[in-house]
């Protein structure tokens, strides 16, 4: 066989590339047990040299008690020994400080390494994303991948261009045999290639893009240097194509949690709009059969001629109209209700609220609601004032405390990091009087479980 002559292909980085096929947290704990194990071996280095010091003052001694013994001629020659001994551990000594300068150097780079996978772990854990190919929805997503896969599966034929190796390259003196197997193994490789990509699409989560894209860089520079031989590589128009796939996958599945949580919260808007509508339609139901109890008891006092017993109902009768058109009203005016103040210092501590509304006719049905098992103790009510515009009072209220918001990504979220003093301040000057108002938490169980534990100690 008379191959062509191979192209060096470059290697990769041996410190960064790493991060990308184990995660950054794994690699963090990999590099944390290389730093021990470099401690470890620097401590070894130094107790070496402190020894060899040692030896050399002992030998030194050794010396000069043998040059008092021996003739000059045996001094001459212990003398020219122990030069070289001398010179010997001073070589030792200076390779063992080489050495301790680059494992100080390699410990620095570890721990910096570190510092950076750490970080990046902890992004992945709070999900930070930033989309790589902005589309409007996640159909627009499916659309593009669908185009893209087409091209993939082009360039995947034979001559598609997905892979490139050696011509002219003969096997027992045989040009077909030659392209025979070069054929075969760029098979081979761009098969190998292709498994890694497309499982790296399968598992695609959002957060470990970066990692994937230089995972598959990798799985490219092995299988150049693997086919250096024949010149066999992924072409790097086709590594373009399915880094594109990992990004627009990445951000589909991005696209697709962010619809679902969308979907999930206009459920729940729905779901609180009808538990509104059917409290409206109960209180109105409620209002309008005990109205007609009070007209055939004033009909019936009127027939007897009771005038003072009619009159107390005719009140009452004023009192439940006006509660009637109380109640049209909400029903007809839907950024009508109540915000309110709330905090749960068991749960979040004292310098956390929320911050919410609700067309409830009555507010505390929702903050009971909000004080479930998904909470360990219950909200404690701050401030409360009904509005006809309560929208419009909580946009402003949550606009003026956006520097303390607690979710930064997540706007739906109404926790912000403020007392209820503060949260007062800003609620009465935006809404005036207030219906309650309580700057002093309560927390009676988280008190009383305080006390508990504290009787327990």
């Amino acid at each position: 066989m008379s191959p062509p002559p191979a192209k060096a292909q470059p290697e990769s980085s041996s410190v960064d590339s790493s991060i990308g096929f184990f995660g950054a947290r794994g690699k963090a704990r990999e590099l944390a047990g290389e730093v021990e194990r470099l401690t470890s071996e620097l401590n070894g280095l130094r107790a070496d040299m402190k020894r060899l010091g040692v030896l050399s003052a002992i030998e030194l001694e050794q010396y000069r008690e043998q040059t008092r013994k021996q003739t000059a001629e045996e001094t001459a020659h212990s003398k020219t020994q122990l030069a070289e001994q001398i010179a010997e551990a001073q070589a030792r000594l200076d390779g063992l400080a080489r050495q301790e300068s680059a494992a100080n150097a390699r410990l620095t780079e570890v721990r910096q390494q570190i510092v950076v996978t750490e970080e990046t772990a902890l992004l992945q854990e709070v999900g930070v994303y930033r989309y790589q190919h902005p589309l409007s929805d996640a159909l627009a997503y499916q659309a593009a991948l669908a185009s893209l896969q087409d091209q993939i599966k082009a360039a995947v034929k034979a001559d598609g261009g997905a892979v490139q190796a050696a011509k002219g390259w003969t096997v027992n003196g045989s040009e077909a045999q030659g392209r025979t197997m070069v054929r075969d193994f760029s098979k081979l490789m761009l098969r190998a290639y292709n498994a890694e990509a497309d499982n790296l699409v399968r598992g695609m989560k959002p957060f470990k893009l970066d990692s994937a894209v230089e995972r598959l860089g990798k799985v490219a520079t092995t299988i150049a240097r693997l086919g250096r031989t024949m010149d066999i590589r992924i072409t790097d128009s086709y590594h373009r194509l399915r880094i594109r796939e990992l990004q627009l996958t990445a951000d589909y599945v991005q696209k697709v949690a962010e619809e679902k949580e969308r979907e999930r919260e206009e459920k729940a808007r729905l779901r609180e709009d009808r538990k509104v509508q059917q409290e409206i339609e109960r209180e109105r139901a409620r209002l309008d059969k005990e109205r007609a109890h009070y007209l055939n008891a004033l009909t019936a006092l009127q027939a007897k001629g009771d005038v003072q017993g009619a009159g107390q109902l005719e009140e009452r009768l004023a009192q439940i109209d006006t509660a009637i058109r109380d109640v049209d009203y909400r029903a007809a005016n839907i950024r009508a209700g109540y915000v309110y103040v709330i905090s749960n210092i068991g749960a979040f501590g004292e310098s956390m609220i929320k911050v919410g509304l609700t067309r409830r006719l009555d507010p505390m049905d929702r903050v009971r609601e909000l004080s479930d098992a998904s909470v360990p103790f219950n909200f404690d009510v701050h401030a409360l004032f009904f509005s006809d515009d309560a929208v419009g009072i909580e946009a402003a209220m949550h606009a003026r405390l956006a520097d303390k918001r607690v979710n930064r990504v997540n706007q739906r979220r109404e926790f912000f990091y403020a007392t209820p003093a503060e949260a007062k301040t800003l609620l009465a000057e935006l809404a005036g009087n207030l219906l309650q108002n309580e700057e002093v938490p309560e927390a009676l169980e988280f008190r009383q479980s305080r006390e508990a534990r504290s009787a327990a100690a």
